[in-house]
């Protein structure tokens, strides 16, 4: 019996300087669009550290390297995000952002379907206004209160 490699999203769409690439461009959508001025807003003015550690984090949540959790843990992103309010408009600007990056450094089109679904789901898990209906299974906590995550 022959067993069949799995490739990782990772190595699909070129490892870690794919992650590099895509980051850096989110980011670079994030400074240009104007509806992306509420999340740019919510950033520091230097962006290096955030950078990295979005890319230590892609790089794990795509099968990379575990560059994120040995130096931060578990990720806990709605609890790390807790002190921003996030609801659907940040929501669909984060999106723009990343869709626009993942057109423009994704070439498997295949492989960026994956990312897009599984970053749409990301991302609306992260909201965390009161009229969530991902918050109503959890009375209303916002989700901080230990149950529900994102799955990926």
């Amino acid at each position: 019996m022959s067993e069949t490699a799995v490739i990782s999203l990772f190595d699909r769409i070129g490892g870690a300087s794919a992650i590099d690439r895509l980051v850096e461009s989110f980011y670079q959508r994030m400074d240009a669009l104007p509806e992306a001025k509420v999340i740019r807003a919510m950033h520091p003015d230097d962006l290096a550290r955030t950078k990295d550690i979005l890319k230590r984090y892609l790089s794990e949540w795509t099968g990379g390297p575990r560059l994120y959790s040995v130096e931060r843990g578990h990720p806990r992103l709605r609890q790390r995000h807790f002190g921003v309010a996030i609801g659907e408009a940040e929501r669909d600007a984060w999106l723009l952002c990343m869709r626009g990056a993942l057109n423009e450094t994704v070439k498997d089109a295949a492989a960026r379907q994956e990312l897009d679904i599984a970053m749409s789901r990301l991302a609306d898990w992260m909201r965390n206004q009161i009229d969530n209906p991902h918050d109503a299974a959890h009375g209303g906590c916002g989700g901080h209160c230990g149950g529900g995550g994102a799955q990926h």
